[in-house]
């Protein structure tokens, strides 16, 4: 691609809309995940960080530089590991609203 087509490429807005009337299509989620919210997050000054999860049976844990960067985890969200180990942030809405505490 090049710079002048990614610049003139179709915007897709909050409800899935590529310009007036294209909805992409819509996924459900139905994966199981593990998943700490997170309370607090502390970026160290090598650009790693700890992760402090609000349930306090679990201890605060670190994170490398690449998570920070790519996922740049905020208070309130989720700490989310998928079953192949893959490791990701949620923000809270988000998460709250595609999954349900299995109990």
């Amino acid at each position: 691609m090049t710079a002048e087509s990614y610049m003139n490429r179709p915007v897709i807005g909050a409800a899935g809309y590529v310009g007036v009337s294209c909805e992409m299509p819509r996924y459900r989620c139905h994966k199981e995940v593990h998943a700490l919210k997170i309370e607090k997050v502390v970026r160290m000054n090598d650009e790693s960080g700890v992760l402090y999860p609000m349930d306090k049976r679990y201890g605060d844990f670190e994170v490398d530089t690449a998570y920070m960067q790519k996922h740049d985890p905020r208070a309130g969200g989720y700490y989310v590991v998928y079953a192949d180990g893959y490791t990701s942030f949620s923000p809270a809405e988000a998460f709250e609203d595609g999954y349900t505490l299995i109990v």
